[in-house]
């Protein structure tokens, strides 16, 4: 990039405004003003100087008729009789001998009066001057006779259009007006944008206020997006703290027991073999713990994009997978049509059916699937037979670690408390819900992701 380009970007990075309601005011009064430029000089410009000389060229067959008149007659008398029979038909006043002008006058202003004294010129024989300054409503044209100087004068309507001027000051007035309609609309459009920056900022820095989108559906459509993402990235970071205090809790009990078990072994006695397995089932279910805490905690992004899957066979191969695995696990109802598709993540979902359906059959006997695929939206439910939840916890039973041993006859080492809020999260990812209640068939609990189609 050479030296001059490099100035003239540095020069227009100076002029153009940095802020968006200066770049978005510049975008929208620019043209105003250029418009207002065009048809000022193309316009008023050329169309009332054609407007006037039309007018004017007129006028000046008519005066030409006149000065015939006067220039057959025998003496001045014969000329103003003659003269006056004419001109004041034609709505001409003639003054003989003329009133003294000092040449050609107009108003500095009178743009159109130029085009007015070049036609009289060309086409008036005699023309001595021409007066529009002593009164711009009047003319006054002084010709040179063999009697003597006269004048003839008209009204000047009769070789000028309309005065531009007013056309021009009434356009600068709609003008302006317009613009202060635009800048207020253009603020009220700006504020949204202005508060969601501001929200954004604020969240930068740590500090979390109050937002509600509004304006024009794209910024709506930023704003919501600005909120999910920060109730992601909030939910998120309560989620890793509610993990690590997880993995703290849970993992203590099984390393306490392996502490308790190596103090008490002996380098002259083996261990017995109930105390090798029990510390064997303790590494396994902090196994099981950890490998809980990661399938929590691993990066959606990591996951496979969302495809188009036939939900029925996608159904099959979990039931055939989990009775593979020994559990009782049947599809009894699918509504919809077999060969239709729904988007999603196969993984993400998949994890969240695994994570359902094992704590449907570890509280409970047998689980039951069943799916509809309407129009717009995916509902897979899971049931089992076990005792439930009860409808004051089906909301704490969705959080992280947490176990409702009472109502789900959960004993020690069943698991890590995440199946239920893995799938909630699997839910919100694909933007639907979880949702718990008790199940019509098997009198269990009943769990529906339900997503849109």
């Amino acid at each position: 990039m050479t030296m001059a380009s490099v100035n003239e970007q540095g020069w227009s990075k100076r002029i153009v405004p940095r802020g968006l309601y200066g770049r978005a005011a510049l975008i929208l009064f620019l043209p105003v003003v250029v418009v207002t430029l065009v048809v000022s000089i193309m316009f008023l410009q050329r169309h009332f100087e054609g407007v006037t000389r039309q007018m004017t060229s007129s006028m000046a067959r008519e005066l030409a008729f006149v000065v015939r008149r006067i220039d057959r007659a025998d003496d001045a008398a014969t000329a103003l009789l003659a003269g006056e029979s004419v001109a004041a038909p034609l709505g001409l006043t003639l003054r003989i001998p003329a009133r003294a002008t000092g040449g050609d006058q107009r108003l500095f202003y009178d743009f159109s009066g130029r085009v007015v004294m070049e036609v009289l010129r060309d086409e008036v024989p005699g023309v001595a001057a021409i007066d529009l300054a002593s009164d711009d409503k009047r003319v006054v044209v002084v010709l040179q006779e063999r009697f003597g100087p006269y004048s003839l004068e008209f009204d000047r309507r009769r070789v000028s259009a309309s005065n531009p001027h007013q056309l021009l000051v009434l356009m600068v007035f709609t003008s302006l007006l317009m613009t202060g309609i635009a800048t207020i609309f253009l603020r009220n459009q700006l504020r949204p944008i202005r508060r969601l920056s501001h929200a954004a900022e604020e969240y930068g820095k740590g500090r979390i206020v109050p937002y509600r989108p509004s304006g024009a559906i794209e910024v709506r459509s930023a704003g919501t997006a600005f909120l999910d993402m920060r109730n992601r990235l909030e939910r998120q970071n309560e989620q890793r703290k509610v993990m690590m205090s997880g993995i703290s809790h849970d993992l203590r009990t099984p390393l306490t027991r392996l502490r308790l078990g190596l103090s008490m072994m002996s380098p002259d006695m083996p261990p017995a073999a109930e105390e090798i397995s029990a510390m064997e089932e303790d590494i396994a279910e902090m196994n099981r713990m950890v490998d809980g805490f990661l399938d929590y905690a691993r990066d959606e992004a990591r996951d496979s994009p969302a495809e188009e899957t036939n939900v029925q066979a996608f159904l099959d191969a979990i039931v055939v997978d989990a009775q593979r695995a020994g559990q009782q696990v049947r599809l009894v109802r699918f509504q919809g049509v077999a060969a239709d598709r729904a988007t999603f993540r196969p993984d993400m979902m998949r994890r969240a059916l695994d994570n359902l359906v094992g704590n449907a059959v570890r509280y409970g006997n047998l689980a039951e699937i069943d799916a509809t695929l309407g129009p717009r939206s995916l509902r897979i439910g899971v049931e089992d037979d076990g005792p439930g939840i009860p409808e004051d916890s089906l909301d704490a039973a969705m959080r992280p670690f947490t176990r409702l041993d009472p109502a789900r006859g959960r004993s020690s080492g069943q698991g890590t408390g995440l199946g239920l809020a893995i799938a909630a999260d699997v839910a919100r990812a694909h933007g639907g819900q979880l949702r718990l209640g008790r199940g019509p068939r098997l009198g269990g609990l009943r769990a529906e992701i339900v997503i849109p189609r």
